[in-house]
C-alpha cells in the first residue's frame, strides 16, 4: 500500500516478489496516466469516425449508420466477455493488457488505411455518384474496427474495477483513498475526451488524417508501456469465478425442476437469507427434491441443479431491474442518434463562420458534454446548496424523477432535431447544392439536449444498477449497462434498415440513401418518441 495507508492488512493478493507494499498510489499513479492516454487515443478515433468514413470511404446514410452502431453495439456487449474472462480465467491486469494490445492493431490497421491510399475508394467529397469501397478494402477496415471492439469489451468491465484493487476498502482510509481515486479517474477522463474533441479531431478535419490517426496510436502505445511499467507496484487479483454463471446456474435447475410442487419442499438456504414473494417460480432452483442432491457434509453435489435462496434471490434482484434498463435504452437510442445522424447532418451543414474559421463536425461532440457539466455546475452549486440553505437539508432529485425528466429529454432532443434537419434539408434543396447554407451552429440544441440525457437518465441509471445491487453483482451492474448500450446501437441499427427497405419500395428514392437525408426527420419524430414512451411506461409495471 501507499504510505501513509494501512500497511498491515493481511490480503492474499499481494505480491510477496515486491520489497515495497504494492497498491495504493503508488500504483494508481501508473493506472490514471494509462487510462488518460488509453482515453485520448480511444476516444480521438471514435469522435471523428463517421467523418471519417464519410469521407474517405465515401459511405452514405444507411451503410454509414449501420457500421457505426453495430461497431459501438457490438464494443460494448463485448464487455460481457471481458468481464466473463477476466474474473474466471485471466484477472483483470492480463485482461487490460491483452485488451489494450488489441485496440493498437485496431488502431495501427485504421492508421495504415489512411497512409495507404489503395486501402480506400477513391476521395469524393460533395459528389453525388461517388465509388463505393470494395470487399477487400472493407474486409481491411472491419478487421481493424473488430480488433478496437475486442478492446474495448476488455478495458470496459476492469479499468475502474483494476484501480479500486489497490486500495483497502475494509479501512477508512483506504475507503477515502478509493472515493479520491474516482474523482481523478473521471478527471483524466474528462480531460483526455476534451483534448480529443478539440485538438485531435481539429488536426484530422483540418490538417492531416495521417497526422491524426498517428497520435492516437502513438498514446495507447505509451499507455501500455506506462500500464507494464508499473506491474511491479500493483495488487494483482486472481480470478475467483464469476457471478454470471451463478446466474445461469438458478435458471438451469429452475428449468429442470420445473413440474416440481414446491408447496411442501424445503430449501437449501445455509445462510437464512429472507425469500421476497416476486418470481416464485425461480425458487425451485433451491428445492431440495431429493436428499441425494446433498453430500455428507449437506452442501450440494451438483451446483447446476441445486442452487441456495441467495442465488435466486440475486437473479430476482436482476430482473426487477429490467424496466428501468429498458427506459434507458431508449434515452440511448437518442444518443446513438446524435452520434450518427446528427455528425451527418453536421458534415452536410455549413460550418464556416463569419470570422472564416472552419467548424470540424466532430465537434458537435462537445456541446452535450458542455451541457452536461453545466447542468451538473448549476444542481449541486445552485439548487442542492440553496435548498440547503432554506430548509437546512439538502433536496436531491430522486432517481426516478431523473430518469424521467431524462427521458423527457430524450423526445425532445428528437423532436427538435426533426424540424432543424427538415430546416436543413430544405434550405439544401433551394441552394441546389450537397450542403446546406444553414448555420452548424443550428445543431447545437439537438446536441445539448442529449448531454441533458445523459446528466439526467444516464447517470441515474447507472447510479441505480450500481446501489441496488450487493457488492458482489458490482460486475453485473456494469455488464448490464453495456448490454443496455449495444441493444440501443443495434435497435438503432435495425430501425435505419426498416426505414430504408420501406420508404425505398416501387422504385422510390429510400430516404435514407441519399446525399440529402430525405425523410430522416420523419423518423426521428414519430419513430424514437413512441420507442421511449413505451418504454418509460415499463417503469411503473
Amino acid at each position: 500500500m501507499a504510505e501513509g495507508s494501512n500497511s498491515s492488512f493481511d490480503d492474499p493478493r499481494l505480491s510477496p516478489s515486491s520489497k515495497k507494499q504494492p497498491g495504493g498510489w503508488r500504483a494508481v499513479k501508473y493506472i490514471l496516466a494509462n487510462e488518460t492516454f488509453e482515453k485520448l487515443a480511444s476516444m480521438s478515433l471514435i469522435a471523428n469516425m463517421t467523418v471519417y468514413l464519410k469521407t474517405k470511404y465515401n459511405m452514405e446514410g444507411v451503410l454509414l449508420v449501420n457500421v457505426i452502431n453495430i461497431w459501438s453495439g457490438t464494443s460494448s456487449f463485448m464487455s460481457i466477455g471481458g468481464a466473463l474472462i477476466s474474473d474466471m480465467f485471466l484477472g483483470r491486469y492480463l485482461m487490460l493488457l491483452y485488451g489494450s494490445i488489441s485496440s493498437l492493431l485496431g488502431m495501427m490497421i485504421l492508421t495504415i488505411t489512411v497512409i495507404v491510399p489503395k486501402l480506400r475508394p477513391p476521395t469524393c467529397i460533395g459528389q453525388i455518384n461517388c465509388i463505393d469501397p470494395s470487399l477487400w478494402q472493407l474486409s481491411i477496415l472491419y478487421a481493424g474496427l473488430t480488433l478496437m471492439a475486442i478492446g474495448a469489451g476488455s478495458i470496459r468491465p476492469c479499468n475502474i474495477a483494476f484501480g479500486a484493487d489497490q486500495f483497502n476498502t475494509t479501512t477508512k482510509e483506504g475507503r477515502s483513498q478509493l472515493e479520491s481515486f474516482f474523482n481523478w479517474w473521471y478527471f483524466s477522463f474528462t480531460f483526455a475526451l476534451v483534448i480529443a474533441l478539440t485538438a485531435v479531431v481539429y488536426i484530422q478535419t483540418n490538417i492531416s488524417w495521417v497526422i491524426g490517426f498517428a497520435i492516437p496510436t502513438a498514446c495507447l502505445l505509451v499507455s501500455i508501456v506506462i500500464f507494464v511499467i508499473g506491474h511491479h507496484s500493483y495488487i494483482i487479483v486472481k480470478p475467483q469465478g464469476s457471478v454470471f454463471v451463478d446466474l445461469v446456474k438458478v435458471i438451469t435447475a429452475a428449468t429442470r425442476k420445473h413440474r416440481l410442487d414446491c408447496s411442501r419442499c424445503s430449501f437449501y438456504d445455509p445462510d437464512f437469507h429472507p425469500r421476497t414473494k416476486q418470481l416464485r417460480c425461480l425458487e425451485k432452483a433451491a428445492a431440495i427434491a431429493d436428499q441425494n442432491e446433498l453430500d455428507e457434509d449437506g452442501k450440494p453435489k451438483n451446483g447446476w441443479r441445486l442452487c441456495n435462496i441467495q442465488q435466486v434471490e440475486n437473479l430476482k434482484l436482476l430482473l426487477g431491474m429490467m424496466p428501468v434498463c429498458l427506459a434507458g435504452i431508449g434515452c440511448f437510442m437518442t444518443m446513438d442518434q446524435q452520434t450518427t445522424i446528427g455528425i451527418l447532418q453536421a458534415i452536410q451543414s455549413n460550418n464556416v463562420l463569419r470570422s472564416g474559421f472552419k467548424i470540424p463536425p466532430g465537434w458537435m461532440g462537445l456541446s452535450p458534454m458542455i451541457a452536461l457539466s453545466i447542468w451538473i455546475s448549476t444542481y449541486e452549486i445552485l439548487w442542492v446548496l440553496q435548498t440547503k440553505k432554506l430548509t437546512g437539508k439538502a433536496k436531491r432529485l430522486t432517481m426516478t424523477q431523473r430518469i424521467n425528466i431524462g427521458l423527457i429529454s430524450a423526445m425532445a432532443c428528437s423532436i427538435v432535431a426533426s424540424f432543424i434537419e427538415k430546416k436543413r434539408r430544405t434550405a439544401a434543396l433551394k441552394h441546389g447544392s450537397f450542403k446546406s447554407p444553414m448555420s452548424i451552429l443550428m445543431l447545437l440544441p439537438q446536441f445539448a439536449l442529449s448531454g441533458l440525457v445523459e446528466a439526467f437518465a444516464t447517470v441515474a441509471i447507472m447510479e441505480y444498477l450500481t446501489t441496488q445491487l450487493p457488492e458482489s453483482m458490482r460486475t453485473v451492474a456494469g455488464a448490464i449497462f453495456f448490454i443496455s448500450l449495444s441493444m440501443a446501437s443495434y435497435l438503432n441499427s435495425m430501425l435505419v434498415n426498416i426505414v430504408h427497405k420501406t420508404t425505398k419500395k416501387g422504385g422510390k428514392t429510400s430516404w435514407l440513401g441519399a446525399p440529402i437525408l430525405r425523410g430522416s426527420w420523419t423518423t426521428l419524430i414519430v419513430i424514437v418518441p413512441k420507442q421511449l414512451e413505451a418504454a418509460n411506461s415499463c417503469i411503473w409495471l
